[in-house]
């Protein structure tokens, strides 16, 4: 699902800042876009946003290759791995609400760790930030047809059963998915209901997402994209019951709109679900005190961070799972938003090339501050 993406994540930022016209033209990135996607194909939808204006906010190509229903700012398309930071987001609301700390070790919510140490060391913070060193335990090649159904329980419990770590928590980055299926556990268990359902309650509710939703099992199986791959020609199907771990959800399970994550940002900016204090905090990058990696950190709370020109930060998270591609940047000193949706991959796994045009015609028409 996420492959070299902190290396790539920070190539799309390296440009400069300068000031706003008044006038904004977006039709050089309908052009560029209207060619990328094809009218008769898998598409996507792309939104920008400059503080609370939505600046362009437009869908390409087919929903659904069987219906022909057309791509539009609100359809729905599986975020992949930018589903981590409402996770990510879960655990800061209970600990603002004194529930849990991300100090805990892992043990306190999975007394069945194999190696009880192992549970012991490990804490909360160590998942928000993909530095906890338990390997990704599960077979997946070797038993794909049990993890097209495999939940994230059953992604998780591969996990409790490591016998030793691949590096001492917090002294390094390793990217891992089933980090965010154990979290999305740990929301469970000390909420009281299922994930899903608090993120809802407590995310989407509150930022006006009327239409998000999350995978839980099959579901959703109607009134969204479906997600495909190019094979020998033809795009097939590759989304839920073809992918496998597609139904294992806190690492990728939810579903929004270019338009609706507009909204997830505002609350963001806004403060409207989590304390301002929090989300600057989130928003920041972590380095524990044992950081031995030749790497630089650059991970807040599950955000991917990096600085430019400055203080200047750049935060968001991409995505991928199946036939879906997720890129979600922002400027929050500038409030600049960029999202795009995929429901079919057409380059390499950030959209390099196709990203990178968009934030170049950004600042080509001075769309900052």
């Amino acid at each position: 699902m996420m492959r070299t993406i902190y290396i790539t994540f920070i190539f799309f930022f390296l440009f400069s800042c300068t000031s706003r016209k008044n006038n904004i033209n977006v039709d050089a990135v309908d052009k560029f876009a209207a060619a990328y996607f094809p009218s008769n194909e898998p598409g996507g939808a792309i939104l920008i946003m400059k503080h609370d204006s939505i600046i362009f906010s437009k869908g390409y190509g087919f929903a659904d290759l069987t219906t022909h229903e057309p791509i539009t700012p609100e359809t729905l398309f599986n975020l992949g791995s930018l589903s981590k930071t409402f996770v990510a987001n879960a655990i800061l609301i209970l600990q603002e609400q004194g529930k849990l700390s991300v100090e805990d070790s892992l043990l306190k919510y999975f007394p069945d760790f194999k190696n009880q140490s192992i549970g012991a060391k490990v804490k909360i913070k160590h998942l928000l930030t993909h530095t906890s060193g338990l390997a990704d335990n599960r077979h997946v090649a070797d038993d794909t047809v049990f993890y097209l159904t495999a939940k994230d329980a059953e992604n998780w419990y591969p996990e409790m059963q490591v016998d030793s770590l691949i590096f001492e928590p917090g002294s390094r980055f390793e990217y891992s998915n089933p980090a965010f299926n154990g979290l999305a556990l740990i929301v469970e268990k000390v909420s009281g209901m299922r994930w899903q359902r608090f993120i809802e309650e407590n995310i989407f509710k509150p930022s006006g997402m009327k239409t998000s939703t999350i995978t839980d099992g099959p579901h959703p199986a109607h009134g969204v994209s479906h997600g495909y791959i190019l094979n020998h020609g033809q795009w097939q199907e590759d989304d839920y019951g073809e992918e496998p771990t597609f139904a294992a959800a806190g690492n990728g399970g939810v579903w929004s709109s270019v338009e609706e994550l507009a909204l997830y940002e505002r609350a963001l900016q806004k403060a409207i679900f989590l304390k301002a204090e929090t989300i600057r905090d989130a928003r920041t990058v972590k380095q524990f005190s044992n950081w031995s990696s030749n790497v630089p950190p650059f991970i807040g709370w599950s955000w991917f961070i990096q600085n430019y020109r400055g203080d200047i930060k750049n935060v968001g998270h991409p995505g991928s799972q199946g036939g879906f591609l997720t890129n979600y940047i922002t400027l929050p000193d500038k409030g600049i938003l960029l999202v795009i949706l995929c429901n079919a991959p057409r380059e390499e796994y950030e959209m390099q090339d196709f990203t990178k045009y968009i934030l170049t015609e950004i600042e080509k028409q001075n769309w900052y501050d």
